[in-house]
């Protein structure tokens, strides 16, 4: 009997991960609210507010929530979601099938992909729906559209890998991850305008992906006229996609090299 090939373990791989992730209700309905949740209190607050150039808050702030949902689902939720699994000796029970831990990676990749698409959709549907957000008219904005999403879905997801072995234990996973994530949020252009975050809160920003991935989704869903409306006075999509590309880079070999299948107390 012929062994299944790789492809084939990460497909099955990837159908267990999204059917499991359907089942968890609390997971399920946290990662999908939350984020419309926020658009709804931010847009029904300043959503008439300009910004600048005619934007709206509510359109600026459907880019900044796009972004800041990829990089929760990402990072913050895959983190914590391998943590627990850790915890419950889940991971160390996988460990011991023939499962190739290259294929467990693609199978929670997809996963992530699968579910930011369905998150990233309510979000625009809303914001459309709700509050007059207008939606990229041109080929160009889509293609950048896409290379974003996918090079800031493998930076989190990645990035997330490596937290997951960082952590001692779920629980306290949360309360670290939690006020990280927030405090991102806040000096990264997803909560405020970029350009009104203190300068060296900005450079600090610029560190890390999430900012990046925030311009680079405002560079979609807002008019070519905001662009001087940015801090540099430019989207600089070769310095987003480098950045991002980067921090996939740092987070594959942080994964690869420090991925653990057990509790630290098993070995």
């Amino acid at each position: 009997m012929n062994r299944p090939s790789w492809t084939s373990i990460a497909i099955d791989r990837t159908r267990v991960e999204i059917k499991e992730f359907m089942r968890s209700r609390e997971q399920m309905i946290f990662i999908f609210a939350f984020p419309v949740f926020l658009l709804v209190i931010f847009g029904s607050i300043f959503g008439g507010q300009d910004v600048g150039e005619g934007v709206s808050f509510s359109q600026y702030f459907l880019a900044g929530m796009i972004a800041s949902g990829i990089m929760n689902t990402g990072f913050q939720s895959l983190a914590l979601g391998l943590s627990a699994d850790r915890d419950l000796d889940i991971l160390k029970r996988l460990h011991g099938t023939p499962l190739p831990t290259t294929a467990f990676f693609a199978g929670k990749f997809v996963q992530v992909l699968f579910v930011s698409v369905v998150q990233l959709a309510a979000l625009i549907a809303l914001g459309v729906i709700a509050y007059d957000v207008d939606l990229p008219t041109t080929t160009n904005a889509w293609v950048t559209f896409t290379w974003v999403f996918l090079l800031g879905t493998a930076a989190s997801v990645a990035l997330g890998i490596g937290m997951s072995s960082a952590l001692r234990n779920a629980r306290a996973g949360s309360a670290i991850l939690t006020p990280v994530t927030l405090f991102l949020q806040f000096i990264s252009g997803v909560f405020i305008v970029f350009t009104q975050v203190p300068p060296f809160l900005q450079t600090v920003a610029s560190i890390f992906p999430l900012k990046w991935l925030a311009q680079g989704m405002r560079s979609v869903f807002l008019p070519d006229a905001f662009e001087t409306q940015e801090a540099t006075g430019s989207w600089q999509h070769g310095a987003t996609a480098l950045v991002l590309a980067a921090w996939f880079v740092v987070g594959t070999v942080w994964a690869v090299r420090t991925f653990r299948w057990q509790r630290p107390e098993d070995k």
